[in-house]
């Protein structure tokens, strides 16, 4: 071979092999680059997910008040301590679920006078440009979405976001509603009171002496120059004589008259004569009646007894067309829309929103659907993970399997509630137990004056159910 030659191919060997080097290099290069993207990829999802997480346990957290050596403070759905128990009144938390707790300080019991604050869960103060802050109250204690305000001496509404939803140009302002705010009762200095929506448009003018919580089918009930009446949201007097005061607008009105009620229809004619100690609707032309201290229930049009005067009580379940009757003993008759009695024992409990009856049959707690057809507890409670069961007297809790995860041991226990605790009773103290069964604490409280017993962590419902509170007292 000729050096020519050779030197021709030790050149191409050459370029082959820097050829091959910066291949090499440059897949090199995109390894790393993938690698690099992989890993980034890698750190945005589990930062998502971590996210994720962290919020969903924030979700899951409720916030209570607390009460302790005569002071208040507030404890989370765990029982830690989230606020010390330091002041002399109730903190009130108006959505368990947000961070936002009212506070109220340095009252004057004598005059009346008082100053208010808000805090979070790090006990900072927030939303300090408002002269006053308070829960606005309901009928089920508090409204949950909003907060009543007061900036330079005039009353509005903020939601929990601090974001304004009324503005504060009202002297006074309250929620208006039965079980939800149907609008808002505002007044001006004159004392005269109006009817607006949530989003501050006018249902009724700022014009009557006052405005009943009486409402139905766009009709009021008011008074206007010291004139009681019923009038539409135009202002127009539909009903306005016959009548001492106002008790229901539904389908028609029921009115009161000498100490005694009675039963119009939305233009005024008289329908039942007042009559009756009580009435209340209950379905289709049909009423609960109250006559020698008891109930029956009576048609409207013709006044026939669909149910006896017999019955110490009688409750009607709307979203059920359920009739509850109870005797001088409370044991309850349950009974469909044809007044067919469907279950008796001690009626316990109804919820709507899963659609149970809870009722106590002989020594038994069940629980049925509103076909009222008996369910097991795993059916209606589908996130608990300890069901209580008796054997030979004595409590203990399964799982939705039917294994055994607390023994047998206790005088009483109550259902897992929300925050997923129990309170178990032995040689007649209570204590409670967590999610897996764990003791949380010993038998300690003697609570047999207590309505409702209810633990979170350590702590117990309070005594005074109105103020939604937990105790270590």
């Amino acid at each position: 071979m000729s050096n020519n030659t050779k030197s021709k191919t030790n050149t191409k060997t050459s370029k082959k092999a820097e050829e091959t080097s910066i291949l090499a290099r440059l897949n090199i290069k995109r390894i790393l680059i993938l690698v690099i993207i992989l890993l980034v990829l890698i750190i945005v999802v589990r930062n998502l997910i971590a996210s994720n997480i962290k919020d969903k346990g924030q979700n899951d957290i409720s916030y209570y008040a607390s009460f302790k050596d005569n002071k208040w403070g507030v404890i989370d759905s765990t029982g830690a301590t989230i606020i010390d128990p330091s002041y002399q009144e109730l903190i009130v938390i108006p959505n368990e679920k947000k961070d936002i707790f009212l506070c109220t300080y340095n009252v004057n019991y004598e005059t009346g006078e008082y100053q208010t604050k808000a805090i979070n869960k790090n006990n900072q103060e927030i939303l300090t440009e408002y002269e006053q802050i308070e829960p606005l109250a309901n009928n089920d204690l508090y409204e949950e979405n909003l907060i009543k305000i007061k900036k330079d001496g005039k009353y509005g509404l903020i939601n929990l976001d601090g974001q304004e939803a009324i503005p504060p140009i009202y002297d006074e302002i309250s929620e208006y509603g039965e079980t939800s705010p149907d609008g808002y009762l505002v007044s001006n200095e004159e004392g005269e009171y109006g009817l607006i929506d949530s989003s501050n448009n006018q249902i009724l003018e700022m014009k009557y002496d006052a405005i009943d919580k009486v409402h139905g089918n766009d009709l009021y009930f008011v008074t206007e120059e010291g004139i009681k009446k019923v009038i539409n949201k135009e202002g127009q007097d539909i009903v306005k004589e016959g009548f001492e005061t106002i008790t229901s607008i539904d389908t028609g009105i029921i009115f009161q008259k000498d100490g005694k009620q009675g039963y119009m229809d939305l233009t005024g004619n008289i329908k039942i004569e007042p009559k009756y100690e009580q009435l209340k609707e209950a379905g289709n032309n049909l009423l609960i009646a109250k006559q020698n201290d008891l109930y029956g229930i009576i048609t409207i049009d013709t006044q026939e007894e669909k149910v006896p005067f017999e019955n110490s009580a009688i409750t009607y379940i709307k979203e059920a067309e359920i009739y509850i009757l109870e005797d001088s003993e409370y044991k309850a008759k349950v009974m469909n829309k044809d007044f067919q009695e469907k279950l008796f024992g001690m009626f316990l409990d109804i919820n709507a929103e899963k659609q149970y009856i809870k009722m106590q049959i002989e020594d038994e707690i069940k629980y049925y659907n509103f076909a009222f057809e008996e369910k097991p507890e795993t059916e209606i409670f589908t996130t608990n993970t300890l069901f209580k069961s008796k054997q030979n007297d004595k409590y203990g809790f399964v799982d939705k399997n039917g294994n055994v995860k607390v023994d047998y041991i206790y005088d009483e226990v109550t259902d897992q509630n929300k925050d997923g605790y129990a309170g178990v009773k032995k040689d007649g103290k209570w204590g409670s137990i967590d999610s897996k069964g764990d003791i949380v604490i010993e038998p300690t409280y003697d609570l047999d004056e207590y309505l409702l017993v209810d633990f979170v962590g350590r702590w117990h419902k309070g005594i005074d159910l109105n103020m939604n509170y937990y105790s270590q007292e």
